[in-house]
């Protein structure tokens, strides 16, 4: 069918997931009205306008119908692995050990710049695909592996070509300051002003940049080194968002709430101080449970903070190479609700308005008029059952941009 044409889908449970609505926003027995990429009317099928009766019908069967997934929070784009790191980690290593003894991020540097262009997109493309399969239609991908102005530019144009290459939106995340790479050890301020920045000039004239994001860490760079990061971004007219209170509090959170950041990502370390600075400014706080599983941490994030003062929590893969070896996003649903205590329609939010919002995306994540026609067909009857399901992918249909 072309994406050009008018469509009803009909017979089917909505999971609208607008805002201010409970139970999922849910209608048993709704219909969708979809032109070109756009959503014209949604409700129930009882009240479906006339004006609509010569539309094609396509009849779901009952099946559940839910935005599309989005992935506000990953790096899909890198060269080689760390599956010894994870040996070590088994072995006794704690994540700044690795870090410390030239592992972690930094090992990941060499294999992403000895890779090409080329490289990098096709190893990245199985990745995107395991997503895109569980209904995903959005996907951040962030730089990050190449700390150097030629590899962090290559990382966001593969991060564009990806996106030429699938039927999936893709937002990308500038984050040259992710770590400090072996030739400015010790020189942390001396890479942010001869290299980050001016990458970051370079990325954002070449038009690669969406959003700026910073590693905010004791193991990577401090509050005021990430504030620079920061104001440069804010002279260019790019939004920000933060790698925050992930191994310890150093004050990312509050940094990212003084400059209206999209979202907190990571926060376990967050107070509840940190989530009332969140909730002031608008930014939503990214929970990242395949990370704290996969480094065995302890500390929880403070769900029950950001539940009292009302700030919106999103959900993410962080698919990396070292602490998030993930491409599930139905797991990561999984995962929020049972290592966290997340509620199934949390983490359905956070994986669908939620994280559209993370990404300062207005016109995705819900299910209304207006809304973009990014949409997910499941053979489910509820929809907590998404999350309370481990590794079952119920996916009948992906929507993208209206095209069946």
């Amino acid at each position: 069918m072309s994406d050009s044409r008018q469509y009803i889908l009909t017979n089917t449970r909505i999971a609208t997931m607008q805002e201010g609505q409970d139970s999922y926003g849910l209608i048993p027995d709704g219909a969708i009205v979809v032109e070109r990429d756009a959503i014209l009317w949604s409700g129930s099928k009882a009240d479906l306008p006339r004006e609509y009766a010569d539309a094609q019908v396509h009849s779901l069967d009952g099946r559940l119908i839910t935005p599309g997934l989005i992935d506000c929070h990953t790096h899909i784009v890198f060269g080689g692995d760390r599956a010894r790191e994870f040996e070590m980690r088994l072995e006794g290593a704690s994540y700044e050990e690795v870090a410390r003894a030239g592992g972690g991020i930094v090992s990941t540097v060499k294999a992403t710049r000895d890779a090409d262009l080329e490289t990098l997109v096709a190893e990245a493309l199985p990745r995107l695909d395991a997503l895109i399969a569980e209904g995903v239609t959005t996907v951040e991908i962030k730089s990050g592996y190449g700390l150097d102005r030629e590899t962090e530019l290559n990382m966001l144009r593969a991060a564009r070509r990806l996106a030429e290459l699938r039927d999936v939106r893709v937002k990308t995340s500038f984050l040259g300051a992710h770590a400090v790479p072996a030739e400015y050890a010790g020189r942390a301020d001396a890479y942010i002003d001869d290299v980050c920045i001016p990458a970051l000039q370079a990325a954002h004239a070449e038009d690669l940049v969406d959003v700026v994001d910073g590693f905010c860490e004791g193991i990577a760079f401090d509050a005021t080194q990430i504030r620079r990061v920061f104001e440069a971004a804010k002279a260019l007219g790019l939004p920000v968002k933060l790698h925050a209170e992930q191994l310890s509090n150093i004050g990312g959170t509050q940094l990212a709430a003084e400059f209206g950041a999209l979202s907190a990502d990571h926060v376990e370390y967050a107070t509840d101080d940190d989530a009332a600075a969140l909730a002031k400014s608008g930014t939503v706080a990214v929970i990242l449970p395949g990370a704290f599983y996969t480094l065995r941490e302890t500390q929880m994030p403070p769900i029950d903070s950001f539940r009292k003062h009302g700030v919106p929590m999103a959900l993410a893969t962080d698919c990396n190479p070292g602490s998030s070896p993930m491409t599930s996003l139905l797991l990561t649903m999984n995962m929020g609700c049972t290592l966290f205590r997340m509620t199934p329609e949390e983490a359905l939010a956070g994986v669908t308005r939620n994280a559209a919002q993370a990404l300062g995306m207005t016109n995705q994540g819900q299910i209304a008029p207006g809304m973009r026609a990014d949409l997910a067909i499941w053979d489910v009857k509820h929809p907590a059952e998404l999350a309370y399901r481990i590794g079952f992918n119920p996916l009948h249909k992906r929507i993208s941009g209206g095209a069946l």
